[in-house]
């Protein structure tokens, strides 16, 4: 009987959760500019000359191949399907207008203007650049998740989850040592 309420207890935490994060969420406001907009027009914010991927023509490596241009804890993340302990991204703070790359193949996935605040100690996005991810079901104890791959190079990123703010409701949950930073203007 003792067991049986843990685990009731347990399912319910999720769901307790997830109105705080809703507080969180707020993006800030961005004026009258749609999510398509802002999918469709994400090279607004691309420096010129900027290093990325314009393909997602699937990268080939061998594990050797990415241990060599990996660090550790980007190849437990990318390759291995690992997480970064929370809070512990610098990245979770970047507020400058720019691209988040994918770390592993330079794909652009992510804008500063798709970027919030979740609370949660990950960087988190409640929309992606199109066509960036594959998705798949993850499943921690008995409930699924949605796991998100590079659709170039395979990498995992994270999970997106059905509690972000509007207009979409999603976050996009992120490994912040998965992405690289390429800022509009400045240095990275």
């Amino acid at each position: 009987m003792k067991r049986r309420n843990l685990l009731k207890g347990l399912a319910a935490v999720p769901l307790l959760a997830a109105p705080v994060w809703r507080g969180w969420a707020a993006p800030p406001a961005r004026g009258p500019v749609s999510v398509e907009e802002l999918q469709r027009n994400w090279k607004d914010l691309l420096a010129q000359g900027a290093d990325v991927a314009l393909t997602t023509e699937p990268l080939k490596r061998s594990n050797e191949e990415w241990k060599k241009i990996l660090t550790l804890a980007q190849y437990n993340v990318l390759r291995e399907e690992g997480t970064e302990r929370p809070a512990s991204s610098p990245l979770n703070d970047e507020k400058r207008p720019g691209v988040f790359v994918c770390a592993g193949c330079r794909l652009p996935l992510f804008t500063s203007a798709m970027k919030y605040d979740s609370g949660t100690g990950w960087p988190s996005f409640f929309t992606v650049i199109p066509g960036a991810y594959a998705r798949k079901k993850d499943y921690l104890l008995i409930f699924p998740r949605n796991e998100y791959h590079c659709v170039r190079c395979g990498g995992h990123h994270g999970h997106v989850f059905d509690d972000g703010p509007p207009p979409t409701g999603q976050r996009w949950c992120n490994n912040g040592v998965a992405l690289r930073f390429i800022p509009k203007t400045g240095k990275a």
